[in-house]
């Protein structure tokens, strides 16, 4: 018998004995059970009902803001006055990090910049969670 072997009966003998210690506690009434769950129904299948459609109408025309966020900067006001054609203003984001995806000023995501037929787009890195999204609201 080799090692692996030696060690695997000892795992099957341990598991049997704690399997009869558990059985031999006393609790007669703890027998195990297997618990019902409902079938899980992928929401792409499931038909929308018409109270549910009349609720998404009522949003879906809702104009919103969307905008990409490239970085940030404070100046001060007298900074800002001297700014003319050709001037630089450094921004708090290092060249290369995702640019932020905002609808109406609430971070959604993180993007790049793409050039799409000579104009400029955003491809989708990381959607933030409804979950995080909602924390961030309150």
């Amino acid at each position: 018998m080799s090692g692996d072997d030696k060690s695997m009966d000892d795992w099957e003998a341990a598991l049997a004995e704690q399997a009869e210690s558990e059985g031999d506690d006393g609790d007669e009434g703890a027998a195990v059970q297997a618990a019902e769950l409902e079938e899980l129904v992928d929401d792409e299948d499931r038909e929308i009902t018409s109270g549910e459609k009349r609720k998404l109408d009522a949003i879906l025309d809702i104009p919103v803001t969307i905008s990409m966020e490239v970085g940030r900067s404070q100046i001060s006001i007298r900074n800002l006055l001297q700014l003319n054609q050709g001037s630089v203003v450094e921004l708090e984001r290092v060249a290369g990090e995702p640019l932020d995806v905002l609808v109406n000023g609430t971070l959604i995501a993180h993007g790049e910049v793409v050039v799409v037929n000579d104009k400029f787009g955003i491809r989708l890195t990381d959607v933030i969670s409804q979950i995080e999204r909602i924390r961030k609201l309150r």
